[in-house]
């Protein structure tokens, strides 16, 4: 199943990784110049709870019934291991939407949730995927600027003390960009690291390139 989905979504590329990395303004800037079609993960999570059952997504379908900001309540170590456990449950409902989407041109795939052990089945060369990892001063400006947006503010972090629940996202942040950069030296994976010193349009040269858009993948 993995070697036919593999095969049938050829044209897909991964932009991944770290919350605040610039995934997003990479994804709109290559869409722009190549003509891709971008799916946004972050959007397409809320398509997926209808499809969630108790049973086979149970970390899923408990958080959606969760108040808002109640990730933050733990350690750290422990929201970075539910959110794994979140992406594994419902990585299959992307897949099934990016296999019902057209073929005619690339899709971009823009969404944290992508860790590299799941993408390697679907990938046909490692540098269909990359990992955008920010570095600490990056991240902290991008998360601070993110409670100015009232919807993002309210489900991201609820009412809770806003440096303490910030201190957490950001230990949590660190542990899960670890694993990514663990995972990606193991299947090959290209990973970039932001620190605000490179120019948005720069970096998606260097990614188009990777990617192959606009030659033969």
């Amino acid at each position: 199943m993995a070697a036919a989905s593999a095969g049938r979504l050829s044209h897909v590329r991964w932009i991944a990784g770290g919350t605040g990395a610039g995934k997003s303004t990479l994804a709109i800037i290559l869409a722009r110049r190549h003509g891709a079609v971008i799916y946004r993960g972050d959007l397409a999570q809320h398509t997926w709870l209808p499809r969630c059952s108790p049973r086979q997504h149970p970390n899923f379908h408990a958080a959606r019934h969760e108040p808002p900001g109640s990730l933050w309540d733990g350690r750290p170590d422990e929201a970075c291991g539910f959110a794994q456990r979140v992406v594994a449950e419902t990585f299959a409902f992307e897949v099934e939407d990016l296999l019902a989407m057209p073929t005619d041109r690339p899709v971009l795939v823009d969404w944290f949730g992508n860790l590299p052990s799941q993408l390697a089945p679907l990938l046909t060369r490692p540098d269909q995927a990359v990992f955008l990892l920010p570095t600490p001063e990056f991240r902290l400006a991008a998360l601070r600027s993110r409670p100015s947006v009232p919807v993002r503010s309210l489900v991201g972090w609820g009412s809770r003390a806003p440096e303490a629940t910030l201190a957490k996202r950001l230990a949590r942040d660190e542990l899960w960009d670890a694993e990514v950069r663990r995972q990606a030296a193991v299947h090959g994976n290209t990973v970039i690291t932001m620190d605000g010193t490179r120019p948005a349009t720069d970096l998606a040269d260097e990614v188009a390139e990777r990617f192959r858009l606009g030659t033969a993948a």
